[in-house]
């Protein structure tokens, strides 16, 4: 982000001890310290709390997504079930109303004349 030399933070450091004073001067870098670690702890907070919102809005989408192929199945299901169940039902029907068999035999079929 910043790029600084060594001899530029010398000056810089040079002329914070001429402004500041040699004895305030400790005191004003640690407070810039604790400022600093501050700043990157909000930072940090607030790029863990995106990466939070992100990896939620992919977890719903993913719920959204596995609700809807649920959904099919389930649909799928239940139209196998009527399925099966008018098969069932024809069936019973078709025993409980045998057709009837013929009165008289059909008779056996005629042999093909030999060669």
């Amino acid at each position: 982000m910043f790029d600084f030399s060594l001899a530029e933070l010398m000056v810089v450091m040079v002329v914070a001890l001429v402004v500041i004073g040699p004895e305030r001067l400790p005191k004003v870098a640690r407070t810039l310290g604790h400022l600093y670690g501050r700043a990157q702890r909000y930072v940090n907070g607030v790029k863990a709390d995106i990466t939070r919102d992100m990896a939620m809005d992919d977890y719903r989408q993913l719920q959204q997504k596995i609700q809807a192929e649920a959904t099919a199945l389930q649909q799928s299901v239940q139209q196998a079930s009527v399925a099966v169940d008018e098969q069932v039902q024809q069936l019973n029907r078709a025993v409980a109303n045998p057709v009837p068999e013929p009165s008289h035999p059909l008779p056996p079929p005629a042999e093909p004349p030999k060669s």
